[in-house]
């Protein structure tokens, strides 16, 4: 057989080869497309039924909750919402002694000794005039008809603000304590948040410390 009909023939084998090879081709192309298209509606649209009962709350979206249960003494519970970007939300937890008390919360009050929280005043981006604490330094007091209830730092860091609303709206302690209702903003350290960190409980470990699954 000639160099010329050995390519002839090669070429007629590969000519009579191609149609049986792209229906094929073809069908796994398909598959692929359809696929990927299967994997993209999933993280479009989600299983309803993997779908939490409600969506998370703001909180729950933009920071990670620690707590600071006996802060200092029993029944002073605190929680620590951490932020990306570092900062740290500090206010009373549910549990805390205060809710408990028989009494109404009549007044949060920023003066602790001879400071008044309340009228510091931070500005600029390096925070300038930010004051430094420890985690124990307290922060106010939370009074009630019947006791008054020392609220603490828990972090170590910078004073970025306090939520002077409380000073007129006490109230806001009771309604949405984790919200409108915190009591000051601090930024730690990464070092000292990395220490604070591992004397704090998660949400997880808080829940069922309180019983509260």
């Amino acid at each position: 057989m000639s160099d010329d009909n050995i390519v002839d023939q090669t070429h007629n084998l590969a000519e009579s080869t191609v149609p049986n090879s792209l229906p094929e081709q073809n069908k796994q192309e398909e598959e692929k497309d359809e696929f990927e298209e299967q994997e993209l509606q999933k993280l479009l649209l989600p299983d309803i039924r993997q779908l939490p009962l409600s969506p998370p709350s703001a909180v729950e979206s933009n920071f990670v909750s620690y707590f600071a249960p006996d802060f200092m003494k029993p029944g002073n519970d605190q929680y620590v919402y951490r932020h990306a970007n570092g900062l740290c939300v500090v206010g009373l937890a549910p549990t805390h002694v205060a809710f408990k008390d028989k009494g109404v919360i009549t007044a949060v009050d920023f003066k602790v000794g001879k400071s008044d929280r309340s009228g510091m005043k931070v500005t600029g981006k390096r925070k300038k005039n930010a004051q430094h604490f420890e985690s124990n330094t307290a922060l106010c007091k939370v009074c009630t008809s019947d006791d008054q209830y020392i609220v603490r730092c828990c972090v170590k860091g910078s004073l970025l603000e306090v939520n002077d609303r409380l000073i007129k709206q006490p109230e806001l302690l009771k309604s949405s304590a984790d919200r409108e209702g915190y009591i000051a903003i601090i930024m730690p350290k990464p070092a000292d948040w990395l220490k604070v960190k591992a004397s704090l409980l998660s949400l997880e470990e808080f829940k069922k410390l309180r019983a509260l699954c």
